[in-house]
This record gives structure tokens, sequence and C-alpha cells, in this order.
């Protein structure tokens, strides 16, 4: 892992002692990088909203018909044993 700069880097216990300063800073715009044993570990940036996008219909493409039956049958018993931990008498 490349190494971080130091002006920039502090360990757990630091961080914990110091976080309103740090959190001013990555507010202010300045990445703060939280190390635990010398190692970078984290990162502290400033929280920037995503931007919401748009969505256009009609953005689906397909190489061929699309097959819907399979959605229509229903699952075999050993799916169903995988995502459902009733015996299969007490599933109805």
């Amino acid at each position: 892992m490349a190494k971080a700069d130091p002006q920039k880097t502090f360990n757990v216990h630091e961080a914990k002692t110091h976080f309103s300063k740090l959190i001013e800073r990555a507010h202010a715009g300045e990445e703060i990088i939280l190390a635990k044993a010398g190692e970078p570990w984290a990162k502290l940036v400033p929280y920037a909203e995503a931007g919401k996008v748009r969505r256009k219909p009609g953005g689906l493409t397909l190489s061929g018909p699309l097959d819907l039956a399979g959605f229509l049958e229903p699952l075999p018993e050993e799916d169903l044993a995988y995502i459902d931990d009733r015996l299969p008498e007490d599933r109805v």
C-alpha cells in the first residue's frame, strides 16, 4: 500500500482525540487518512451529495426475445430450502 502524507495521516487514538478538528478539515475539502498500526486504513473525505440520475425509459437492449416462462414456474424444493428454513410440510 502506498505511503500516505504524514501531514494528513492520523492514528486511531489521535483521530478519536481530535475528531472534531479532523471533521472540520475534511469539511473544508481536505482528505484525512486514518491509520492503524502505521498503515493507512480509512479515509475521511468531504461529504458530497450524489447527483440525482434521471432515468430514461427504453434503455434496455436485448440480443433476443425475453423468455418470461421461467418466472412463472415454482422454485425447486432445494432452492426453497435454501431461502426458507421451515420444514417442507410447513411451507404453504
